[in-house]
């Protein structure tokens, strides 16, 4: 892949440490590894990381943004799915995924997305799950010691980090405006990858 097939320049992603893995290893996400660091760290393949992102953002741009629900328990992630939303119009739930959200009509809260986007399949999970039960697909950044199981979207990517999840959402916003006909230049943007990526 050329430099100009990157979503954003590689050394942004490298920047940030999207590549930068977990010392476990899930069966599941082998293929996206490229190495292991001698300290046992696992590093993901860049290009693999922009691919599914690329194919991430393309699945999305389906979905209007009012179909479209992220969810984030991991606090890292707070702010970078938060500006997500304001970019895109997505609805955006940070810190504790409400129980019944996506199954119990009753609820004042009950949400019917057609598309749910995860931060982490583990803390998650809840979430994963009722979007599984309601038929839901889901859309999840998924780092080496994740089971990518019921995921059908699969972005492969270190899910911890703040920066790299700023990096993430970033990528994502940009190009699902762009692929929805929202933004015919990055300068049209309300907000900067420095906005995602820093406090």
């Amino acid at each position: 892949m050329s430099e100009t097939s990157f979503l954003i320049p590689q050394e942004e992603y490298l920047k940030a440490g999207v590549h930068i893995g977990t010392k476990y290893k899930n069966a599941f996400m082998q293929p996206y590894i490229y190495k292991i660091r001698p300290d046992g760290l696992a590093v993901l393949d860049v290009k693999k990381i922009n691919e599914a992102l690329d194919r991430a953002a393309d699945f999305l741009a389906q979905y209007a943004p009012e179909d479209i629900l992220v969810v984030c328990r991991r606090e890292n992630g707070w702010k970078p799915a938060s500006l997500f939303g304001k970019l895109t119009g997505a609805k955006v739930i940070t810190g504790r995924y409400p129980p019944g959200m996506l199954t119990n009509p009753n609820l004042d809260i009950f949400t019917e997305p057609k598309v749910v986007v995860v931060c982490d399949p583990w803390p998650d999970r809840n979430a994963v799950r009722d979007a599984q039960r309601m038929g839901i697909p889901v859309v999840a950044f998924v780092d080496t010691n994740n089971t990518p199981q019921g995921i059908s979207v699969v972005i492969p990517a270190n899910n911890k980090g703040r920066k790299s999840l700023g990096v993430l959402f970033y990528v994502l916003a940009k190009e699902y405006l762009k692929r929805r006909g929202l933004l015919q230049s990055e300068e049209g943007l309300q907000y900067s990858l420095e906005d995602f990526t820093t406090d």
